[in-house]
């Protein structure tokens, strides 16, 4: 049995998001290298200088981020409600993640993103954000310190950003044991099967099948649920 985690739309964007920001990345460390002078390979195949292609990427990348915002309301509550989202055994998740990932024993959480994930989201959207702003003000800013300190935060947010991304693609493609199979979750259809939910995301996978059964009153842990049990009348 496979379950879908993520909607059709929230997969594309995601692709998008991944795909301008992979090119834009790739670009940008050639630049950083000090190769402006010789055509990285990008530029021979679109015979676009490099820095010019770099910032034609990155205003491409404030369009595919910002377009969709309207029409994405509810997903970007939910994003962002459970980005913010702190349980207690948090920090007794995030003690046991490096073996975890190897052995894919991985404590309970009740959220629709592991705490690790969670502080992966913040950083990324961060970084994100400080890239384009800093990015945007060095092609409005072409001199003085304001343009030194814009090209400061830029590298110092490239390389940072470099880090999480890389982070993000180790654990996301599963070539960690304890994270196999999680790529299907936003590839191939965006099915995944369920084993892998309940060992990745166990208090979202039984929200979601308890649901699919139509038993809402299933749909919250279990120590919540206790908590909600009406209290026996007096006699």
């Amino acid at each position: 049995m496979r379950i879908e985690r993520y909607p059709r739309s929230a997969r594309r964007f995601h692709t998008a998001i991944y795909v301008v920001t992979l090119l834009l990345l790739a670009t940008g460390w050639w630049l950083l290298a000090g190769r402006e002078g010789q055509p990285s390979p990008i530029a021979q195949l679109t015979g676009i200088p490099d820095a010019r292609l770099h910032v034609w990427l990155g205003w491409l990348l404030v369009i595919v981020a910002l377009a969709p915002l309207p029409f994405a309301l509810r997903g970007i509550g939910t994003f962002v409600r459970e980005t913010a989202r702190f349980d207690r055994g948090d920090a007794g998740w995030l003690v046991r993640l490096p073996v975890a990932a190897f052995t894919g024993r991985f404590r309970r959480h009740e959220g629709h993103f592991d705490p690790g994930q969670r502080l992966a989201n913040v950083a990324i959207v961060g970084l994100l954000i400080a890239l384009v702003v800093s990015g945007v003000g060095l092609v409005l800013v072409h001199s003085g310190p304001l343009f030194a300190a814009l090209n400061f935060v830029h590298r110092v947010s490239t390389i940072a950003f470099t880090v999480v991304i890389v982070g993000h693609i180790i654990v996301a493609a599963g070539i960690l044991p304890g994270y196999r199979g999680a790529w299907r979750s936003m590839h191939v259809g965006g099915r995944l099967s369920l084993d892998t939910a309940r060992r990745l995301w166990p208090g979202w996978t039984e929200r979601q099948m308890a649901e699919a059964r139509g038993d809402h009153g299933a749909l919250h842990p279990p120590s919540t649920r206790a908590a909600r049990r009406p209290r026996p009348e007096p006699e």
